[in-house]
């Protein structure tokens, strides 16, 4: 049966993303989502199935930051935290999963601020 409602066609281009995604215990997935106005991110060690760093705008540490700014700028503000966060971690090199999403606007922003950070992808 074919996908109908963007939701699930997002749904089926993400399961086909995550059959291409390459993921092994030395390179988690960053998998990252995109509401209508929020985003959300987090490094996923799939394996044993926990997250290891997530970083989002509704965090209480970024929430103050995103004030008066585009979305595409808070955006930015998510990489460099989750950035930051995995490095902490010890993490450098992920897998990046786009979730089904275009690698355009604000899914762009936040990976390249995440590179910016030290991520490695």
């Amino acid at each position: 049966m074919k996908a109908k409602t963007p939701r699930a066609k997002r749904v089926r281009r993400h399961l086909r993303v995550r059959r291409r995604v390459n993921r092994t215990p030395e390179r988690p997935r960053l998998s990252v989502f995109r509401s209508l106005t929020h985003i959300y991110a987090q490094i996923v060690d799939d394996s044993s199935g926990r997250t290891l760093v997530a970083a989002s705008d509704v965090d209480p540490v970024l929430k103050s930051q995103r004030s008066g700014k585009v979305k595409t700028d808070v955006a930015k503000v998510v990489g460099k935290a989750i950035g930051e966060r995995a490095k902490e971690a010890g993490l450098t090199r992920v897998v990046f999963d786009r979730g089904g999403f275009q690698y355009h606007g604000r899914v762009k922003a936040l990976a390249d601020s995440a590179r910016e950070a030290g991520l490695e992808f």
